[in-house]
């Protein structure tokens, strides 16, 4: 199989494409794929489903993926690797984990919010209008409205997740509670048990207790495997290293997150990147 590679940071690429089929191939790196016109069946990861108009799909680092074209399709591919992520914001690539945690890598438009279809149609013939253009500050826009599309994806991704029913009181509850816990798995003073007590009119002594009633693991227990899930998100994704990872997620040090990790996971940080980089190799 054809494994394709990105030797840029981020690319964008407008295409018409007439043959059939554009056969299966694995890409290195992150890909957003907009269908302007055109209709036919793509898949990911022997998955398959059909595609036209208006549609956008997500493809991560290792997917597999093919088009099977049955009427002339137009394409807008952005393109873009661990790097570019790097040299963006905190906040912004904070964002971006509910992607990484989220994303099925199963085939279907990954937009279901209507008004957002819409949005995202202008902001890719934008973006196709710009890479004609490039006139001043080019480079600065054409970032801004790929990070303006990311963040639509993370948006509707989340109306993916399985609805709770209104009268399901515990599993709403047990819901929010998580919620809450990524909402604030950076500000390690909202997440004594005090603090998420008081939010959620339980004594602080029963906390821990009733989150595990809730959720099946004790609160300390949660909060550590979540922020070895997001450990495990940077040493995919980026270079960071370790003690930098320690610090943004509020571990004691490097030596902490080494031990949490290998107890978790069964091998250290380095273990778990060394064979990331092999199967990418």
């Amino acid at each position: 199989m054809q494994t394709e590679n990105l030797y840029a940071p981020f690319d964008m690429e407008y295409v018409e494409v007439k043959e059939c089929p554009i056969v299966e191939h694995r890409h290195t790196f992150f890909e957003l794929v907009y269908v302007l016109d055109g209709t036919g069946v793509q898949s990911i990861n022997k998955n398959k489903m059909p595609f036209g108009p208006d549609k956008m799909f997500l493809l991560m680092p290792q997917d597999t993926h093919a088009f099977e074209i049955t009427k002339v399709s137009k394409f807008f591919f952005i393109r873009f690797t661990d790097v570019y992520l790097k040299n963006q914001n905190k906040e912004w690539l904070q964002r971006l984990e509910f992607i990484f945690q989220n994303n099925s890598h199963l085939p279907g438009c990954i937009l279901k919010n209507k008004p957002d279809k819409m949005l995202v149609r202008a902001l890719v013939e934008g973006l196709i209008r710009e890479q004609v253009n490039q006139k001043e500050l080019h480079r600065e826009l054409v970032q801004q409205l790929v990070n303006t599309l990311i963040t639509i994806v993370a948006r509707n991704l989340a109306l993916m997740l399985p609805e709770i029913k209104p009268l399901q009181t515990q599993q709403r509850l047990s819901q929010e509670m998580v919620n809450y816990v990524h909402q604030h798995i950076y500000l390690p003073e909202s997440l004594k048990a005090e603090k998420i007590a008081d939010r959620f009119n339980v004594a602080p002594t029963y906390i821990s207790e009733y989150f595990k009633k809730l959720t099946g693991q004790s609160l300390q227990q949660y909060i550590i495997v979540y922020k070895l899930k997001l450990a495990e998100i940077r040493l995919q994704y980026s270079d960071m290293r370790m003690n930098e990872i320690a610090a943004e997620l509020n571990f004691t040090d490097e030596s902490h997150l080494n031990r949490m990790f290998k107890k978790h996971r069964g091998k250290s940080p380095s273990e778990f990147r060394r064979g990331v980089l092999k199967a990418r190799a």
